[in-house]
């Protein structure tokens, strides 16, 4: 018997990728008119490398003592290194905190759920308890959960952020097994990445299902999803196969 649904959010709930993308632009063009970057597009990229943690380890170095303190001012610090990249080396403060603002609000602006996943969500919670299980500094998270009243929509909410460890982690799921009051074969676990959301539902022994969007399986991870699903909006036809009633 199925009692209890675990989501992630991003690109699994809602597209992230899509409100990103304009928000990337908007930076790229405010560089440029702001501060003069060269390159404003090259920056507002690696910008947004920067704030998902793809750093090197001379980057991981510097940014992550940074980050445990301040979200703000790990990512203040990014944008004067980017632009100091590009031989822009007095940035004033406000200008920063300008661009570091547009970035945030341009993205909240664009985020939006995809389609059909409200009506699943108020359908789904008639029968199930919701998990939402999302990875991610609370910084940047709870803007996201507010903007789209997630609350409204679930029973529970836990943000990676705010927990000893995140996805894959097990613990984090047995979290929600404990929030949920259910057991382990009683729980699904939907998400959009294999090595975070699929082989942490594997690690407790949650059936697992993935959001493959465009990504190939990469065998070499050695993760095979139990159930795998194109996109989002085949997640309710999925869940009445499993939970007929």
């Amino acid at each position: 018997m199925l009692k209890a649904l675990f989501l992630d959010m991003d690109e699994t709930l809602c597209d992230t990728l899509a409100a990103n993308a304009e928000a990337t632009q908007r930076l790229g063009q405010l560089a440029q008119q702001t501060v003069g970057a060269k390159d404003g597009q090259g920056f507002a990229e690696a910008y947004v490398a920067g704030i998902y943690r793809q750093w090197s380890e001379a980057q991981a170095a510097k940014y992550l003592p940074i980050a445990e303190v301040s979200e703000q001012q790990f990512r203040l610090q990014l944008i004067r290194d980017l632009l100091a990249e590009q031989h822009i080396s007095q940035v004033p403060d406000a200008s920063a905190q300008r661009l570091l603002d547009c970035f945030d609000n341009e993205r909240l602006a664009a985020l939006k759920f995809y389609p059909g996943i409200v009506d699943f969500l108020i359908n789904a919670k008639k029968l199930f308890t919701l998990v939402v299980i999302t990875n991610g500094p609370e910084y940047s998270q709870i803007p996201k959960l507010d903007k789209l009243k997630l609350a409204d929509y679930v029973d529970h909410i836990i943000i990676g952020g705010q927990e000893p460890e995140q996805k894959p982690a097990r613990s984090i799921f047995e979290k929600a097994l404990t929030l949920a009051n259910c057991e382990a074969h009683e729980a699904i676990h939907v998400g959009d990445n294999l090595a975070a959301d699929i082989a942490g539902a594997h690690s407790a022994n949650i059936t697992s299902v993935w959001i493959q969007h465009q990504q190939p399986l990469d065998a070499e991870l050695g993760i095979n999803p139990h159930h795998t699903l194109i996109s989002p909006d085949e997640i309710p036809a999925l869940i009445r196969e499993l939970h007929p009633h």
